[in-house]
């Protein structure tokens, strides 16, 4: 499991339209209990559950979810201080999840430069 310092060294989001618990867990260093626990104290985080009730998270959840694990393990909120920057700020997070879309595209972008030369 990644290091629960900075959203820096978390992996890039694959361009997928949906992903499992699993992928998430790996893709934003949380266990898969803890996002349970987050659907349930975060109203914007809301995957959609298929047949066996599995749960498949979109690419903004994914978004979300970084950026509850930054203000809770990096900028030290409690729950209930992130649940209030989250649906207090709403046009600071939409700002945050495209500088966060913005980074990795330019990282992908570079990645396949290298390929390429």
């Amino acid at each position: 499991m990644l290091d629960p310092g900075s959203n820096s060294e978390l992996p890039p989001i694959p361009a997928k339209r949906y992903f499992t618990i699993g992928e998430v867990s790996d893709l934003c260093g949380v266990k898969p209990h803890v996002l349970r626990y987050w659907e349930q104290e975060f109203s914007g985080l809301n995957p959609v559950k298929r047949r066996g009730n599995r749960r498949y998270y979109q690419r903004h959840d994914v978004l979300m979810i970084r950026q509850i694990r930054a203000l809770l393990y990096e900028q030290g909120f409690t729950i209930t201080g992130a649940r209030q920057r989250l649906e207090g700020g709403q046009a600071k997070v939409e700002a945050s999840y495209s500088g966060q879309v913005a980074r990795q595209l330019r990282q992908e972008l570079e990645e396949l430069l290298t390929l390429l030369r």
